[in-house]
């Protein structure tokens, strides 16, 4: 897998459901929670085996929006609901520690439990320059809003720290070091043949694709329901993610799903509309068709310190302990 395919998933998809979410603040995308099924799927039928289980899941979801089984999910206790986020923000935490210090690790293990004790046994390859500016990065989003909130403190701390890090020409990795030239276009569309064999054999993990995006894109509405006192539409918003994993795979993405991450850093910076998502998805496009050089200086322990505070927002610490 090509870490373009999932800019085409973030881009493709997030405007897709910006047109046809259910939710007014939900943002589309790949997710950390489908890393562990991608991966499995990928290593036994290679990417076109995704693509078309990712059709097929799109499908399977259109349909389960047409039969109104969106409303199911208030049958689901909310501490599950509540546990659900957590978990997702445990992942994308501990899936930032090696770029948030620069440590030397070629290949990052799935698990969260493997990553930190992949961590343990390389904690002395630690890249001081690395910590130093993810620290710098923490300090500008935790104390940037005291400032003002009109421009996003993680905004800034991209700006300021990626200078810092040209200007001094630190030994920090940086996008363009760890995955080369961001492409500057999307990809031609591409029609999937369909061996029926293959679809015998792909049913099984599209159905786990389907469940888990229907469930993820749901409790990410209910959790932006929770975050802004709003209503989503549950049957739209199956609709919705599954027109978009129906398109995706036809610019070689990946399955896409309601992303907690995205749309709780939405809600947080002042989205509050559609338009919201929609731009999220321009942007994303524009900085791929134009600003793709400049992109690839920003430093990995930047992003990385950002993640880090986006699940820190939505790991319901508060509410799980109660």
């Amino acid at each position: 897998m090509k870490p373009e395919q999932g800019l085409y998933t973030a881009i493709i998809a997030g405007g897709i459901g910006a047109l046809l979410s259910g939710s007014r603040t939900q943002v589309s995308g790949p997710t950390g929670a489908f890393i562990v099924i991608v991966y499995g799927i990928v290593q036994q039928y290679g990417y076109e085996g995704l693509a078309i289980a990712t059709f097929i899941a799109g499908v399977l979801l259109v349909l389960m929006g047409l039969a109104r089984m969106g409303v199911l999910l208030k049958f689901i206790p909310y501490p599950v609901t509540v546990g659900f986020t957590s978990g997702i923000a445990l992942i994308i935490f501990s899936s930032q520690m090696r770029d948030l210090f620069g440590l030397s690790m070629s290949v990052l293990p799935s698990h969260a439990i493997d990553q930190w004790i992949a961590y343990g046994g390389i904690i002395g390859s630690t890249n001081l320059q690395s910590a130093a500016i993810g620290a710098a990065a923490l300090a500008i989003l935790v104390f940037w809003p005291r400032v003002t909130h009109r421009l996003p403190g993680s905004l800034v701390a991209i700006l300021v720290l990626t200078a810092v890090v040209q200007f001094f020409n630190l030994p920090v990795e940086t996008v363009g070091s760890r995955f080369g030239s961001v492409p500057n276009h999307l990809p031609e569309m591409q029609i999937r043949t369909m061996d029926w064999e293959l679809v015998k054999r792909l049913f099984s993990p599209a159905i786990t694709i389907a469940l888990l995006a229907a469930l993820e894109s749901l409790l990410s509405a209910v959790v932006a329901d929770g975050m802004l006192g709003t209503r989503h539409r549950p049957n739209t918003e199956l609709i919705a993610i599954g027109v978009a994993n129906m398109v995706v795979p036809m610019f070689s993405g990946i399955p896409a799903t309601g992303a907690i991450a995205r749309t709780a850093t939405n809600i947080r910076n002042g989205g509050r509309t559609p338009v919201a998502a929609l731009v999220h998805a321009v942007a994303l496009l524009l900085i791929m068709m134009m600003f793709g050089s400049w992109a690839s200086l920003i430093p990995m322990p930047v992003l990385a310190a950002i993640l880090v505070v986006v699940a820190y927002h939505m790991s319901e610490w508060r509410r799980s302990s109660r």
